[in-house]
């Protein structure tokens, strides 16, 4: 999102990070050439800001029983990469709302509801069903295409196996996530390449599908420059099973602070996403390496 200053500038808030802790990580990765090193300063740091922890099952720092947190990082970006492949064959309903508040009171909102489908001859594409005239400004605010992009593809976080070497993963314990027994990983971006966006931030693995189900952090680099500051904010998305075999996202949510040099904005944002159906095309979807024949459950919940 963007924001604007006294000079008329766009500064851009989707809600923002900028907490002093992430902009330190990203200078530390420029001058820090050891992962193992860089991991612990990132687990460190980032488990001394999560307040949001706290709701939380507590935090068990012992290794995993049976397994090393290397086979498990690879058996869940395995299974993300078949998560991918799947929610690309499938049609669902994404609703959008971001809010600027000051206290209480609602001061700028933007909406959008939109249908991923496919046409009839197999494209995927966007349907608009709902998006009125934005009142961000009135908050001091503007949504920008980055924040676009990071609604559709960065808030539903995936990292699969053609991804892991682009970040640091971290093992710092195992927590219970409602009724799940999770694996709990921090993640950050090895290196920041130009026009690129990440994630960084936390992810829970539950242990027994071995696909991520919740995830805690935001996107990354925050943008600042003459033209203007693009600040991006904190967000937690929560991930509900469907068809009994993948971990898709269902519900997004941000409230958080943007400091941008001229003003601070408060912002909230809630991300929808209902009505998950398989559509009916050639694509075979695989689970445990294996292709599932469509509305045919995976082996153990045959038995």
């Amino acid at each position: 999102m963007s924001g604007f200053s006294e000079l008329g500038s766009c500064v851009n808030p989707v809600r923002a990070f900028s907490s002093p802790f992430f902009d330190t990580l990203i200078l530390m990765k420029l001058v820090l050439r050891s992962a193992e090193l860089l991991a612990f300063v990132i687990a460190f740091l980032f488990l001394s800001s999560l307040n949001v922890l706290a709701q939380e099952g507590q935090l068990d720092t012992s290794q995993p029983k049976g397994i090393t947190p290397e086979e498990i990082i690879h058996r869940f970006a395995a299974k993300e990469k078949e998560f991918k492949e799947a929610r690309d064959q499938y049609t669902y309903r994404q609703e959008v709302k971001v809010q600027t508040l000051d206290g209480s009171t609602v001061t700028g909102e933007y909406q959008e509801v939109f249908d991923v489908l496919f046409d009839d001859k197999g494209k995927r594409l966007e349907n608009v069903v709902f998006a009125p005239q934005s009142s961000l400004e009135n908050g001091g605010i503007s949504i920008t295409k980055e924040d676009l992009s990071d609604i559709r593809n960065r808030l539903p976080f995936v990292l699969t196996s053609d991804e892991i070497n682009e970040y640091n993963i971290l093992y710092v314990g195992q927590q219970q996530e409602d009724e799940l027994h999770c694996y709990v990983f921090d993640i950050a971006p090895k290196t920041i390449e130009k026009d690129k966006r990440y994630f960084q931030g936390r992810v829970w693995v539950d242990d027994h599908d071995f696909q991520i189900v919740k995830t805690y952090g935001k996107t990354v680099p925050d943008i600042r420059s003459k033209k203007g500051e693009n600040l991006f904010p904190k967000f937690t998305t929560w991930r509900e099973q469907i068809d009994n075999k993948y971990w898709f996202p269902t519900y997004t949510k941000a409230d958080d602070t943007l400091h941008f040099s001229m003003q601070e904005v408060h912002i909230r944002e809630i991300v929808k996403y209902s009505n998950y159906k398989r559509f009916g095309s050639n694509v075979k979807i695989t689970y445990d390496g294996k292709e599932i024949p469509k509305g045919q459950k995976p082996p153990e919940q045959q038995k």
